[in-house]
């Protein structure tokens, strides 16, 4: 069954976010996922445990740990100065 996982992971740098990215695109069950930098979030999509993506993003040196839970209700989310 596919689900949710919202992550707060320390990232300094695009180096942070490429090992995040690079252990994620690795997992098993990941259909996609988002990480912003900006906020420290990353978001995983797939059929994933919460606590097997956390363990997996965990095995980059970076401080991990689950997003407080919140409304679903992300109204302002799409990145307006997206540099890609």
């Amino acid at each position: 069954m596919a689900q949710t996982v919202v992550l707060r992971v320390g990232m300094s740098c695009e180096g942070c976010v490429g090992a995040v990215k690079r252990v994620l695109g690795k997992m098993e069950g990941v259909e996609s996922y988002d990480v912003d930098i900006k906020e420290q979030k990353v978001t995983v999509k797939g059929n994933v445990t919460p606590d097997a993506v956390l363990q997996t993003v965990s095995k980059t040196g970076k401080k991990t740990s689950f997003w407080d839970a919140e409304p679903a209700t992300n109204q302002s989310t799409a990145p307006a100065d997206a540099t890609a």
